[in-house]
């Protein structure tokens, strides 16, 4: 009898907890401002809840490649932006190849100092033997876009202020050769490449800041035409609203911004040679063969 009653009360107990649960989910559904997973949830009351790239990997010496990197601070007006530096095994005998990167996320989630792109870095440091500089822009939609592209516009003048010996960070006057300046991001990094490289073209000609090439790797472009590879619509469907909840006062889908395609300073490039990568089931595969098309359009860079 004694064990009955235990049993009845666990059962009663077990049902209470299904429906509080139920109605707490149910509850917090209704809260919810915008969800794009796998990316964000923003909820009414101003929490974030971010699904991916916020794990923090440790700079240092890298033992698998040899690879040193450090992280600094860029001071600019309102703001202080942060980077990582990475510098290849026995950089010390000439000057290398500087690159600017920039990391993907959808403009809301990743850093230049999560796992994966710390990971990335020091791979592609070790293995193209370059001075890198992994900007740290601020994210949606905590600051809403232009501010990455903004920031990325500083964190370039920053690095260039090390031209001719001068600024402050050492490994930057020491090692970088600011004669062979590159560009390179993926995703919405690959979107924030074409910008920069824009930008150097339409502010040129300015002795101080040159950039010899960028690659793009799955850039993050879009359009009002669906063009997703295969069949995955849902999945476009979501990378657009990141654009629209990223950047509420562009245009839409076909803001030059996210769309090269529709933008007439393609033309001002501000590098010769471009590199894109597309991946066969990448969903904005098709935005990347468009890119280089309108590319090659422009007349801007070499075929």
């Amino acid at each position: 009898m004694l064990l009955s009653a235990k049993v009845s009360s666990l059962f009663f107990l077990i049902i209470f907890l299904l429906f509080h649960s139920s109605f707490s989910l149910t509850n917090s559904t209704s809260d919810i401002l915008y969800d794009i997973y796998p990316f964000i949830r923003v909820f009414k009351n101003g929490t974030i809840q971010r699904f991916i790239g916020q794990d923090f990997a440790p700079a240092g010496l890298d033992p698998t490649t040899g690879v040193h990197s450090k992280d600094v601070i860029i001071s600019a007006p309102n703001c202080n932006l942060s980077a990582r530096l990475y510098l290849p095994r026995a950089a010390a005998a000439h000057k290398l190849p500087l690159l600017l990167y920039f990391h993907g996320g959808g403009f809301f989630t990743e850093s230049a100092f999560s796992p994966t792109y710390h990971r990335h870095l020091n791979s592609l440091v070790a293995r193209a033997r370059v001075v890198a500089v992994s900007v740290n822009y601020r994210l949606a939609p905590e600051h809403l876009l232009p501010i990455a592209y903004q920031d990325s516009w500083l964190a370039l003048k920053w690095a260039f202020s090390h031209n001719n010996a001068g600024g402050q960070e050492p490994w930057l006057r020491k090692y970088a050769d600011f004669g062979r300046v590159y560009l390179g991001g993926d995703s919405a990094g690959g979107n924030i490449a074409n910008q920069i490289a824009i930008r150097v073209g339409l502010e040129s000609p300015d002795p101080e800041i040159k950039v010899n090439g960028m690659f793009l790797n799955c850039p993050y472009f879009l359009g009002k035409k669906n063009e997703s590879a295969g069949n995955n619509g849902y999945a476009e469907i979501q990378m657009e609203k990141l654009w629209l909840y990223a950047y509420p006062n562009s245009s839409g889908l076909d803001d030059p911004l996210v769309n090269p395609g529709m933008d007439p300073r393609l033309k001002r490039v501000g590098c010769k040679r471009v590199l894109v990568y597309v991946a066969e089931k990448d969903v904005l595969r098709a935005r990347g063969w468009r890119y280089k098309e309108a590319l090659e359009r422009s007349g801007g860079v070499e075929k």
